[in-house]
């Protein structure tokens, strides 16, 4: 039995069809009937030729406006880290959060700089991106609705929290199988609007609940230059603004975590873990570009 099977019958039924686990009923039933169509339309857009055709909207539609809005202020390193892993095996990408633009210009990269073949996946908090019929829009626009699967641990009814644990499932199931799947990760959590560019958040466990079940590959990603107010960085890349800086590390050895207990302290070790090589890339950035 491999690890995304021992998870699933240690937690709840899991049904499956040959695109891979669905919700059960009951988890179905938590979500209102906005957050089902939202969920109900993304989930489709992720499988099978749908999602490649998300992908190919992606690589030349959605990559080429963001070259177009940064392509004078990007730097990348690194980049043969992600273009030598194995693409038969799916590969996740951890990087810190500060501006909302970070995974999409990180996708864009990947897609212009990297002949690997990819299919993009972005865990998302649901509030907007799914019970807001505006937000299946910014997906659209902005993802290609890669901004999945949705976590509602921020819903107000308590209810809904009981869809995370599909989700959760979902999330180890796309990271544990598949060929080219690249997945978005902060393992902070969320924005880092305070401090300065290298000030980190700590870790959460969930990140390193995901890998020790899935065991996919893990690329630390650090990410400096990219704001919050969009005019003003699309304005920059023509009037000088401030260098976007994109750095890729090796693929990290997980070897002696996963001898380890299948437990929340664990977890929190490889999300430490992994938020250390994400500084260590923060460190030769403050070196070469910090004042």
């Amino acid at each position: 039995m491999n690890n995304i099977e021992k998870q699933s019958s240690e937690t709840l039924p899991v049904r499956a069809d040959e695109q891979g686990i669905t919700p059960t009923a009951q988890e179905l039933a938590v979500l209102g009937p906005i957050d089902r169509a939202g969920f109900w339309l993304t989930d489709r857009m992720n499988r099978g030729r749908w999602k490649r055709l998300m992908t190919f909207f992606q690589r030349h539609i959605g990559s080429l406006w963001i070259y177009l809005a940064t392509n004078n202020l990007m730097n990348v390193f690194g980049i043969e880290n992600v273009e030598n892993s194995d693409a038969s095996r799916p590969i996740v990408l951890v990087a810190n959060h500060r501006s909302f633009f970070d995974m999409y210009t990180v996708s864009s990269v990947l897609f212009r700089r990297t002949k690997r073949p990819m299919e993009l996946f972005f865990p998302v908090r649901a509030k907007f991106f799914y019970d807001n019929p505006l937000g299946w829009v910014v997906n659209f626009v902005m993802g290609w609705m890669s901004m999945y699967p949705p976590f509602f641990r921020e819903a107000r009814d308590e209810r809904k929290r009981a869809f995370d644990k599909f989700s959760m499932r979902k999330l180890i199931e796309i990271c544990s199988v598949g060929k080219s799947r690249v997945i978005g990760f902060h393992p902070e959590g969320k924005r880092n609007l305070d401090g300065g560019p290298y000030e980190l958040l700590p870790a959460q466990p969930g990140i390193g609940k995901v890998v020790y079940a899935a065991r996919p590959q893990v690329i630390p990603v650090f990410i400096a230059g990219l704001g919050n107010d969009l005019p003003r960085q699309v304005l920059g890349n023509w009037t000088g603004g401030e260098k976007i800086r994109i750095w890729f590390g090796e693929v990290i050895d997980l070897d002696e975590f996963y001898e380890k207990p299948d437990r929340l302290r664990t977890h929190k070790e490889i999300a430490d873990h992994l938020m250390e090589k994400v500084r260590e890339l923060a460190d030769k950035d403050k070196a070469e570009f910090g004042k």
